[in-house]
């Protein structure tokens, strides 16, 4: 199961569609009420300071928004990032272009760094965590929500290899499955999907 170069992909050229997936654009109310439940329950209770890298259109950035979180969401997609900024207009939140593997941020730290269906892409994902660990204040957390995709050529990052690469950075690491929520995906899905969120 390696990695596909995220670079590779025309991005730009899957924006357009890109909400028309139930769990991208959170379109159908019953599919984003899933989904808020999920992310209500992943992040701080108190306002925080959130990176959502590899952010597309912006779904799971304004999810955190309406909560009151700060978000800053990333994506390399010039078209992605119009979209994000178009939807998170008037919230309390910033879309940068830039690489999810080493975000355009400087100095700045998060209290939670929130990534679906990014790190399995990415390649060297043990050095991409450990990047990712810097950027986030003591007592921060990983948001990840990650899968295996497919039965004859499975694409992901199972979960058992996920929460090993986050043991030496995480003292609390916990992992949700998330395959047998339908109303997540807008469907019933078979694969592995799953969420791991991981507190340093």
């Amino acid at each position: 199961m390696g990695a596909v170069d995220m670079h590779e992909i025309d991005w730009d050229a899957g924006a357009a569609g890109f909400d028309d997936e139930p769990d991208h654009g959170l379109r159908d109310p019953r599919v984003r009420a899933a989904w808020a439940a999920r992310v209500r329950g992943w992040l701080p209770e108190r306002p925080a300071d959130v990176l959502d890298l590899g952010c597309g259109t912006g779904s799971l950035s304004l999810l955190a928004a309406e909560r009151g979180h700060r978000v800053t969401g990333v994506d390399a997609s010039p078209a992605m990032v119009e979209r994000a900024r178009a939807k998170l207009a008037g919230r309390d939140a910033a879309v940068l272009c830039g690489d999810a593997a080493a975000p355009p941020v400087g100095g700045q730290r998060f209290d939670v760094v929130l990534v679906r269906h990014v790190l399995w892409a990415l390649p060297a994902p043990d050095r991409v965590l450990r990047h990712w660990r810097e950027l986030l204040r003591p007592g921060g957390r990983f948001v990840l929500v990650e899968g295996v995709w497919g039965t004859v050529h499975p694409v992901g990052i199972p979960a058992g290899r996920l929460t090993a690469l986050l043991a030496p950075l995480s003292a609390d690491v916990r992992v949700e499955r998330l395959s047998g929520d339908p109303l997540l995906w807008g469907r019933a899905v078979e694969d592995e999907r799953y969420a791991v969120v991981a507190t340093v």
